[in-house]
């Protein structure tokens, strides 16, 4: 018995998102061709790998059992593949990779051009969303995230740390007043990030002071924190590679400094669990690893 590896693939993403029409697209696969290819696996294992209803489909104790398998058999081509690729030398293959937007315009885009033009067999798709995205889901080799990682079996590698400060500018604070304590923000226009509503303060002892912060504007983005914030519209909590420049320059100030920001920030590269980590992957992420250090020492180094 001969098993096709691209029916065996397409078997796991559908498997995974319980749909076989979205999994062949991923495949250049039509919903009748994906849904031919699963039909022709099962009749050459003679058994029955899914439950299909007109709402769902789910596996069977048999899909269930070939999943587990699959997964170990590409796992195992993965690793000869990488074996072969550090051999040879040539990255090849597709590479899909997501971060924020704003990330990326940072940290990303500016190095994309070496990197490709290092590896031309390589083929690099790359998704600049600032809303959540389920890697194993969408079938993303990697992600890049910031900030705390909530719990789940993705595996995660921190990159760099993302040290972050509240700033205003200077003329806000004449007309509004420098807070001294972090009690005072109750009395200042806090710029908004995502739904968090409360800003987290270590002092120099240890304690942590939690305050519920109000503002006129919520906004999704961390750039955009910065833009409005360098617009006089109040205080905001803004990552270091955002805010550097205005800060070396003067036109930001740091406002209680004497507190640290909680949790401190990160920034992590996940991808999906269980498998070795292909070649492609490791070589991209080295290298991202790398730009990102040197442009963060770079940026704002001298302000720690």
């Amino acid at each position: 018995m001969s098993l096709d590896l691209k029916s065996l693939e397409l078997f796991l993403r559908v498997a995974t998102i319980g749909a076989i029409g979205r999994a062949g697209a991923e495949f250049d696969l039509s919903p009748t061709n994906a849904t031919q290819r699963i039909k022709a696996l099962e009749d050459e294992l003679g058994v029955k790998l899914f439950n299909r209803t007109t709402r769902s489909i789910s596996l069977t104790p048999d899909g269930e059992l070939l999943c587990d398998r699959a997964k170990h058999i590409l796992g195992e081509i993965d690793e000869t593949r990488a074996a072969l690729s550090q051999n040879t030398g040539t990255l090849s293959g597709k590479l899909r990779v997501t971060a924020s937007a704003s990330f990326a315009r940072q940290h990303i885009l500016p190095f994309l051009p070496e990197f490709m033009l290092a590896h031309p067999n390589l083929q690099l798709d790359l998704n600049l969303s600032d809303s959540y995205v389920d890697i194993v889901q969408d079938g993303y080799d990697l992600a890049f995230r910031m900030g705390e990682l909530e719990p789940s079996s993705l595996m995660a590698q921190r990159i760099d740390d993302n040290p972050q400060w509240l700033v205003a500018t200077p003329a806000y604070l004449a007309a509004h007043g420098t807070p001294q304590t972090p009690d005072d923000l109750m009395h200042h226009s806090c710029l908004l990030l995502g739904s968090m509503r409360s800003w987290h303060l270590r002092d120099k002892n240890g304690v942590v002071h939690e305050m519920q912060v109000r503002g006129q504007v919520t906004v999704n983005l961390g750039d955009a924190v910065a833009k409005l914030v360098r617009a006089d519209m109040g205080i905001g909590r803004a990552s270091l590679w955002h805010a550097a420049l205005d800060l070396k320059s003067g036109g930001l100030v740091r406002v209680l400094p004497d507190y640290t920001l909680m949790p401190e920030g990160k920034i992590w590269a996940v991808r999906p669990p269980g498998r070795m980590m292909p070649t492609r992957v490791k070589t991209f992420l080295n290298f991202m690893q790398q730009r990102i250090v040197e442009t963060n020492m770079n940026l704002y180094g001298d302000l720690l």
